[in-house]
């Protein structure tokens, strides 16, 4: 890669824009977030399960940027409400949707904008700069997640931190991690070709 500063996302560097493309990318982003709050392990201590949502999000971002981002995420939840068994174990439905989990599903939104607009100034070109995308992403997750978490459950903002934060914390590392190997290994290719 030279030494050029890159800024974009990495989709946008494999082919021209089209709507068409904009409109697949999103649909595959939200079926991604789908199938990955499948991979679901309920914990008996707590409503919020532990899945690869966050990384589903999170990498779609970095991946699609901001605005693509964004919309599947707003389209995944939007399916969630109509009835689609899109979330966690097959669930959907509105109730589920404002439900314990409900914060970190509008934090989905939310991290989704600040990830991708993070990399697209070239964060995700680097392996440092992409864990450290995703770290605010999960942050921004949790922001959200635990006082509606703490607020549907009746119970304090200790509580809900306690078992829906700290539970996915080295989970969270993880991912970042991941992330800040695969994602910049990914623009690598893309600049040989």
């Amino acid at each position: 890669m030279s030494t050029q500063a890159v800024t974009g996302v990495i989709v946008d560097s494999w082919a021209t824009q089209s709507r068409v493309r904009n409109a697949i990318l999103v649909m595959g982003l939200t079926g991604f977030t789908a199938l990955a709050a499948q991979v679901s392990i309920p914990l008996p201590f707590t409503p919020v399960p532990l899945t690869l949502q966050t990384f589903a999000v999170l990498a779609g971002a970095a991946a699609l940027g901001a605005e693509r981002a964004v919309i599947a995420q707003v389209l995944y939840i939007t399916l969630a409400v109509a009835g689609v068994p899109v979330l966690a174990g097959g669930a959907s439905g509105h109730e589920v949707v404002v439900g314990a989990t409900g914060g970190y599903l509008i934090g989905f939104v939310l991290a989704s904008y600040v990830v991708g607009r993070i990399s697209s100034n070239g964060a995700s070109t680097k392996s440092g700069k992409t864990a450290l995308a995703f770290l605010a992403g999960s942050v921004l997750i949790y922001a959200l997640g635990a006082p509606w978490l703490a607020f549907t459950t009746g119970n304090t903002i200790t509580w809900a931190v306690v078992n829906g934060v700290v539970p996915f914390l080295v989970g969270d590392l993880i991912k970042a991690v991941a992330a800040g190997a695969v994602l910049p290994l990914a623009w690598k290719i893309t600049k040989s070709k």
